[in-house]
C-alpha cells in the first residue's frame, strides 16, 4: 500500500485565465489540509468493516458493563401495548440514573477507542514511524472535524439550518408560551431538567456529542479514505446510525409487557426510529462534509433532541384558530431549510468539500 504523501500527486489545475493570486490562495489552503493520498488508501470493503466496528463497539459498550446492562422481569404483563408496565424493584431500566451514568461512561470510552482507531489507521498509512505521530495526529483531528472556521458567518450560519427547518414548531412553541422567557418557560421547570439531570446529560450533551463523533466523523473519515462519493457518504453512511438504534426494540418489548402487542409495538417503534434517525443522518452528514467541522452537526443534534419530532397534526388540533398561520410557518420552514442548507454552509478550508469544485484529496 502506498505511503501518504503531503499532497495529492495531481495538483488541481486552474483555468488559464485564473489569476495568479487565486492560485496562491488555493495553494495556501491546500497546504493546510491533512496529509493526502494520490488514490484511496483503503478499499470500500475495509471501510465497511471499520464502520461496522465503530457501530457495534459503540452499541456493544452499553452492554459490556454489568452496571450498564438492562434487567427485566421474565414474566409477561398484558398492557395491550398501549402503556409501559410498572417497573419492578429489581429491574434496571434505561432511564435509571445508575444505568445512565454507566452508559455515559461506556459510550465516552468507546468513542475514544474509535477515534484512536482512526488515528492508528492513518498513522499506519502515513508510514507508521514515531516521527510522524504528531503530524498524523494533527491530520486526523482535521479529518474528524475538530476544527471551527475563524470566520464568524461560516461558523454560525451552518448551525442555523436545523432551526430554519423548525420555523413551524418554533411558532407553535411561541403560541404555547414555552419559548425561553415566556410565561410557560422557567429555569426550574424547563432549563434544569436539561442541564441538571442524568437524562438531560444523556439526551442533550453526551449522547449527541459521542454519536456525532462516531457516526459522522469516524465513519465519514474512513469512507472518504476509501474514495466513496459524496452522494454515498451523505445518503448511505447514515444507515449505520439507524442500525445503532435497533437495540432499543428489546427495551420497548420488555417495558410494554413482553406480549404479542408489545412485540408489535417494539417492531413499529424501531422501524420508525430507524427511518427518522437515518433521515436526520442525511442532514448531519451533509453538514459535516460541507463544513469539515463537528460543531454544526453536534449543535443540530442537540437542537433536534430538545425540540423533538414535529407534531404537525397535533399542532393544528391544539390551535385550530391558528390553523393557517401554522401551515404557513411549516411551509416557510421547509423553504428556509432548502435555501439555508446550501447557501449557509459554504465554508472554505475544508478537505471534504474543497473550493473550486476540485476533487477532495484522500
Amino acid at each position: 500500500m502506498m505511503r501518504a504523501s503531503r499532497y495529492c500527486s495531481k495538483m488541481p489545475q486552474f483555468p488559464s485565465s485564473a489569476a495568479t493570486a487565486s492560485s496562491l490562495v488555493f495553494l495556501a489552503i491546500y497546504m493546510l489540509m491533512p496529509p493526502a493520498f494520490p488514490f484511496p488508501p483503503i478499499t470500500v470493503f475495509q471501510a465497511h468493516l471499520l464502520a461496522a466496528f465503530f457501530t457495534f463497539s459503540y452499541v456493544g459498550s452499553l452492554y459490556i458493563s454489568k452496571n450498564a446492562r438492562l434487567r427485566f422481569s421474565s414474566k409477561a404483563v398484558d398492557t395491550s401495548g398501549e402503556m409501559p408496565r410498572t417497573r419492578e424493584e429489581e429491574e434496571r431500566w434505561r432511564d435509571d440514573p445508575d444505568v445512565i451514568k454507566a452508559r455515559l461512561l461506556a459510550a465516552s470510552l468507546s468513542t475514544f477507542v474509535d477515534c484512536a482507531a482512526v488515528f492508528l489507521l492513518f498513522w499506519h498509512l502515513d508510514g507508521g514511524r514515531k516521527a510522524l505521530i504528531r503530524g498524523s495526529l494533527s491530520g486526523v483531528l482535521i479529518r474528524l472535524g475538530f476544527r471551527s472556521s475563524k470566520d464568524a458567518a461560516e461558523a454560525l450560519l451552518p448551525c442555523l439550518t436545523a432551526p430554519a427547518l423548525f420555523i413551524g414548531p418554533i411558532y407553535v412553541c411561541f403560541l404555547s408560551s414555552t419559548l425561553p422567557f415566556q410565561s410557560e418557560w422557567s429555569v426550574r421547570g424547563t432549563l434544569l431538567p436539561i442541564i441538571w439531570s442524568w437524562q438531560g446529560w444523556r439526551n442533550y450533551f453526551v449522547g449527541p456529542i459521542t454519536e456525532e463523533i462516531v457516526f459522522r466523523a469516524c465513519i465519514l473519515a474512513v469512507y472518504h479514505a476509501a474514495g466513496a462519493s459524496r452522494f454515498k457518504m451523505i445518503f448511505l453512511s447514515p444507515l449505520w446510525f439507524g442500525v445503532a438504534h435497533l437495540h432499543h426494540a428489546w427495551d420497548v418489548y420488555n417495558r410494554y409487557g413482553q406480549t404479542s402487542a408489545a412485540l408489535k409495538r417494539a417492531a413499529l417503534t424501531t422501524l420508525f426510529q430507524l427511518a427518522y434517525t437515518t433521515l436526520f443522518g442525511f442532514h448531519c452528514a451533509f453538514l459535516f462534509l460541507r463544513t469539515g467541522s463537528l460543531i454544526p452537526p453536534i449543535l443540530s443534534h442537540i437542537f433536534c433532541n430538545i425540540m423533538g419530532l414535529p407534531g404537525f397534526g397535533q399542532d393544528l388540533t391544539h390551535f385550530p384558530h391558528r390553523r393557517y398561520p401554522i401551515i404557513i410557518a411549516y411551509i416557510l420552514g421547509v423553504g428556509a431549510y432548502v435555501y439555508t442548507i446550501t447557501n449557509w454552509t459554504n465554508v472554505k478550508h475544508t478537505m471534504y468539500w474543497p473550493i473550486f469544485n476540485h476533487a477532495a484529496p484522500y
